[in-house]
Order: structure tokens, then sequence, then C-alpha cells
């Protein structure tokens, strides 16, 4: 609620700074007013694309260790299947537990890079109300 609230005060502010430049500066007041048109529309693009490069940064931070607790989880499974018929029921269950283990982290994992993005996209959006009011 703050945030949207700051970013329409912020965009009201820019729209009344432009107005105020282009009224009261006599001779350079209209350049002045769409200059800074100008630079307000400059920044939006800039902070997105910084946004959309975060996004791209947190899916390769969290890609790897996806990566390995995947690989975890399939080998912890496939060693308990091969190990089925020779080893102990003991130890098949522990094989099938650490592959649960790593499953759930996995889960979380994913979830957690989930949230960063859904996260930083409201950031982006949220910061992008004001620049309507311009």
């Amino acid at each position: 609620m703050e945030g949207t609230l700051t970013s329409n005060v912020d965009g009201l502010t820019a729209k009344g700074i432009k107005a105020a430049a282009s009224t009261f500066i006599p001779v350079v007041g209209k350049a002045l007013g769409d200059s800074a048109d100008v630079v307000l529309g400059s920044t939006s693009i800039i902070k997105n694309s910084i946004g959309i490069v975060g996004m791209f940064v947190i899916i390769g931070i969290c890609a790897m260790p996806i990566i390995k607790l995947t690989i975890l989880t399939i080998t912890y499974y496939f060693t308990s299947a091969i190990c089925e018929p020779i080893a102990d029921k003991k130890i098949i269950s522990l094989l099938d537990q650490m592959g649960g283990t790593f499953k759930v982290l996995l889960g979380i994992m994913f979830f957690v890079a989930v949230l960063l993005i859904i996260g930083l996209a409201m950031c982006i959006k949220i910061t992008n109300n004001g620049m309507m009011y311009r």
C-alpha cells in the first residue's frame, strides 16, 4: 500500500514540476519541462531493464543448486533401486529417505526462486505506477 501510494505521489510530483517549469520560466520553460519528461522516461526504462537483468541473475543463481539437488535426488533413488536386491532393507530405506529429503529441498529451492522472481516483478510493477501520471 505504501509503495503504491509513494509511486503515485512521485508521479504527480513529477507532473507538477513539469507544469511549473513550463509555466513559470519564461523563455526556456517549455523545453525544460519536456527535457524533465524525457529524463523521467529514461529512468523508467533503465529501471525496468535493471529489473529484467535482476530476474535473469536470480534465475542464474538458483539454477545451479536446483540442478545439483535434482542430480542428488535422482542418484539416491537410483542407488536405492540398484541396491535393493543385494542390500539390507534398512540401507534401502535410508537411501529412499535421503532421496525424499533432497526432493523436499529441491521443492523448497524452486519455491524460493519463484518467490524471489515474483517479488522482484512486484517491485518493478509498483514503481511503474507513478509513471502513468506523467
